[in-house]
């Protein structure tokens, strides 16, 4: 899979977002095998710079399907592509739309759970 190509989860991740779900459900909505209305609400009041720390709620949600050993990677991927990690400098500094956000995050999802 190439670096610009997008999964049927990251598409999806992308389609969701806003389309009811914040950036955190848009993440958690596509890659969970059963997504349920307890995760959802966690997720959503870890959206929009709301998670501890400040950091983005896509990747914020991308962490929980990533290994522990490859969440460095994650965040470096991450970073690359946003800007940033936390949510206020994505925003502000970076000026990364949330969408792309959410794509930068289930693409490392993609790239890093194994």
């Amino acid at each position: 899979m190439g670096e610009n190509s997008n999964s049927e989860k990251v598409e999806a991740a992308v389609k969701y977002f806003r389309n009811p779900y914040s950036c955190a459900q848009a993440v958690y909505a596509a890659f969970a095998k059963n997504p349920s209305d307890e995760k959802l609400a966690y997720y959503k009041a870890n959206s929009g710079g709301r998670c501890e720390g400040g950091f983005c709620g896509a990747l914020f949600a991308a962490r929980d399907f990533v290994p522990e050993k490859n969440r460095a990677l994650l965040d470096e991927y991450f970073a690359k592509n946003a800007g940033a990690l936390k949510c206020r400098e994505i925003k502000t500094v970076a000026k990364t739309p949330c969408a792309d956000c959410v794509k930068f995050a289930a693409q490392g999802v993609e790239k890093f759970a194994q």
